[in-house]
This record gives structure tokens, C-alpha cells and sequence, in this order.
């Protein structure tokens, strides 16, 4: 494993982020063998002060470090000339996190994602770079001596478009699967969430099923979605990828159309990790928060899962809850890991579910008929179904959404049937 220092260069009031920088350090696979910190305004040449650019480099010497990781944005000088002064290369937060989702994209159209947000950010720095590496070869600007400038802007560009052509044809697949989800009757949830919040536990505690999730950050970077039933009605559940704070435009940009499945949603499904320092929730709960106002998923329903209550005591949680209360919107306090208050998750999302509506009608049986019944049952929650008169008519009661319950009323109404019942969900 690569070992890496991290850096973090701040202005004296703001907060230190450097326990977060080494949990991304880690994630990419980094081992950390040193932490540097200074407070002050920018530098030109190395974004931290001359002479702690010297201590880093005697830290390099005395651990064997093959990295440097800033937790701030490098221009291609800055990384240039760090790289001359230690020896070793050095990388910014944004490549940091690009380096993550690279290894955790498993979809195509992730894999192109992450692609594009690189190149990207390489095209703002292409021409700049290309003259630093004329100058003189150093860790993190080699093999860039054979391009000139012009040439290598190009290739960068054509690059670009050919991935963008790709995920449009992907865009407009992922569109098409979105509306034939949107033609059944069935509500959706999306689970959203600050990344290692727990989101894919508590996806795989509300459909039973084995989803990849660990400790590791950005564990989900493409969406899932599983028909799950939730007190007796079905719901569509999707888990999308994590946020983060002062994630990249790029990268929110590249992912938007991952991230927009949260904008289709009935419920959006909050999951936060309760058990961290108080002031470390309430940050990650406002990012997610204006994550989710930013993708323009704001006028959507959102309930908050606090999850992982194990590690708080009774006390700690009743100062948590206390504390969020004004802050997490709709809060149920949960255990993803060890199933704790999952009932009441599941109750507080069905209850969420008003617009639904309870459609019972009677249908004479006939060969145009059972199709339509065998439709039924693979687009809504089908509740009860009975023959009458000796098996000559069905009875039928279904939740859905109005839209599709319109469709099955006229359905009904144009084969000879007659709807009993029709009322919204209380």
C-alpha cells in the first residue's frame, strides 16, 4: 500500500478537516504516515508557507512517504513545484476523490462518469501542465514531454466528447427505465445520505438483500433499485451514491444523472450517522440537505433516519435527538446493522404515502379480462382478490398512484366492471 501524508492549509478560524481527509486517504487505499497543518493565508508557490514545505519534505524523508494528499485545490505550479522541493508527487482533494470513485465504479456508465470528471479537470490544466513538464520532470508530470500543447488540449477534448456521446445514449436508456417505473403503480423511496452514513446496511435491512457495504467511503456510486413491501404495501426502493461536503462541481455534475433518480422519488429517505461527534452531524445533515436542494429534490418528503444508535448510549441519544430536532427533518433514531426501530422507519414511510390511493372494483370474468387482472398484479400492490356469482366476476382491491389508478378505472369501466370504491390513503 502507498504510504501518504496529508496537508491541510486553512485560514486561522476555519475548522481542521483533516480526520476527514484521512478517511478519503484511506478509502483510496492510502496508508497515512503523517499529518501537517498550518494556518494562514495561501501561498503562490506551495500553497502552505516555505518553511513547512520543508518540514513536509524532511517528514517524506523520515517515513518513506510516496505521496502527498492537500486537503485544498492545487494548481499545476503548486503541485509542481511541491513535487521538486519533496521528491514525491503531490495530489489535491478533488484528484483525491477521483481516485475513489474510479476504484468503486463498477457500472459502465459510473466507470465513464468518473472518466469524464477526470478529463475534465485535466482540460483546465492541460496547457499548463505541459509547459511545467518541458521544464523538467517531476513525480506526477512525466510522460508529457512528447505532447505539444496544442496537441495534447485536443486529445483531451476529443476525449471528452466521445464519453459524453456514451453517456447520453446511457442517459437516454436510464430515462426510459425511469418512465416505465413511473407507469406502475408503485411509490418510490430513495435513500440519500452523507457517503458511510450506513445507506446501503439500511438498504439491505429493508429488502434482505446483499448489497456491497463497508466501512470504505463511496461504497454505492451507481443506483439500485428493488421492489420491497414495507407494512404490507409495496414500495420501489432505490439506494443512490453518497454526498460529501465541498463535493466537486465536476463530480456532482458527472453523476447528476445518478443523483437525479432522488428527484423522482415520492419519499426521500435521509439516512445520517447519529453516532458521530454532535457538530460533525449537524455539518453533514446541512451538506445533505443542500445536496438535495442543489439536484433540485427540495419539494420532495424527506424523513431522517438516524442510524447507528447502537454505539450511543440512552442518554447520548436523548441529547442527539434533542439537539436535531429542529434540524433533521421528520428524525427516527435506527440501527441499519442490528435492525433496531426499523418497524417504526417503515411505519413513518408508509405513513408519508398520503397521495396513494384505495381503488376496489368489480370486473365480469372473461377472456379480456384475466389479462388484465395478471397486468395488475405485476404493476400495483394488489391487496384482495375474490371471485363472486360462482367465479362470473372478480372482485379486486389495489393501492396506487392516482395517475395509474385512473388507468385501471377506465380499463375497468370499458370492459363492463364497476369501480366500489375510490378514496385517497388517510
Amino acid at each position: 500500500m502507498t504510504k501518504a501524508i496529508i496537508v491541510q492549509r486553512r485560514n486561522p478560524r476555519e475548522p481542521s478537516t483533516l480526520d476527514e481527509l484521512k478517511s478519503l486517504a484511506e478509502s483510496a487505499g492510502y496508508v497515512v504516515v503523517g499529518a501537517v497543518e498550518q494556518a494562514r493565508a495561501p501561498d503562490p508557490r506551495y500553497q502552505v508557507g516555505p518553511g513547512k514545505i520543508r518540514e513536509i519534505a524532511e517528514l517524506v524523508k523520515k517515513t518513506g512517504a510516496q505521496k502527498i494528499i492537500f486537503d485544498n485545490p492545487l494548481k499545476p505550479v503548486q503541485a509542481y513545484n511541491i513535487a521538486k522541493v519533496t521528491g514525491v508527487e503531490a495530489i489535491d482533494r478533488f484528484q483525491l476523490i477521483l481516485e475513489i470513485f474510479a476504484k468503486r465504479a463498477t457500472t459502465t456508465e459510473a466507470k465513464l462518469q468518473v472518466q469524464l470528471a477526470r478529463l475534465k479537470y485535466e482540460l483546465t490544466r492541460a496547457k499548463e501542465k505541459v509547459r511545467l513538464a518541458k521544464k523538467g520532470e517531476q513525480p506526477g508530470f512525466m510522460g508529457l514531454g512528447a505532447y505539444e500543447v496544442d496537441v495534447y488540449y485536443e486529445t483531451v477534448k476529443r476525449q471528452i466528447q466521445t464519453i459524453t456521446e456514451k453517456l447520453q445514449k446511457i442517459r437516454r436508456k436510464r430515462i426510459l427505465h425511469r418512465e416505465r417505473r413511473m407507469e406502475l403503480g408503485f411509490p418510490t423511496v430513495s435513500l440519500a445520505g452523507y457517503t458511510n452514513a450506513g445507506k446501503s446496511t439500511l438498504f439491505t435491512t429493508l429488502t434482505d438483500e446483499l448489497v456491497p457495504a463497508d466501512d470504505a467511503l463511496f461504497t454505492t456510486l451507481s443506483t439500485t433499485t428493488r421492489l420491497v413491501r414495507l407494512m404490507g404495501k409495496k414500495v420501489l426502493l432505490t439506494d443512490t451514491v453518497g454526498f460529501i461536503d465541498r463535493l466537486p462541481i465536476a463530480l456532482i455534475e458527472a453523476f447528476h444523472s445518478t443523483l437525479e433518480e432522488t428527484i423522482y422519488s415520492d419519499i426521500i429517505l435521509l439516512v445520517v450517522d447519529v453516532s458521530e461527534p454532535v457538530e460533525k452531524v449537524e455539518r453533514k445533515l446541512y451538506v445533505c440537505l443542500d445536496t438535495i436542494d442543489r439536484i433540485g429534490a427540495s419539494g420532495i418528503p424527506i424523513i431522517t433516519a438516524l442510524n447507528k444508535i447502537d454505539k450511543l448510549s440512552e442518554i447520548e441519544l436523548h441529547e442527539r435527538m434533542d439537539k436535531l430536532k429542529d434540524k433533521a427533518p421528520k428524525p427516527i433514531p435506527v440501527s441499519a446493522l442490528y435492525g433496531i426501530n426499523i418497524d417504526l422507519l417503515k411505519k413513518e414511510i408508509t405513513s408519508e404515502l398520503k397521495n396513494f390511493v384505495k381503488v376496489e372494483f368489480t370486473i365480469p370474468v372473461s377472456n379480456e379480462t384475466m389479462p388484465i387482472i395478471s397486468w395488475l398484479y405485476s404493476k400495483a400492490d394488489v391487496q384482495e382478490m375474490r371471485y363472486l356469482d360462482d367465479g362470473k366476476a372478480v372482485k379486486i382491491i389495489f393501492e396506487a398512484t392516482p395517475c395509474f389508478a385512473e388507468k385501471v378505472k377506465k380499463q375497468v369501466e370499458e370492459l363492463g366492471g364497476k369501480v366500489d370504491g375510490y378514496r385517497h390513503q388517510e
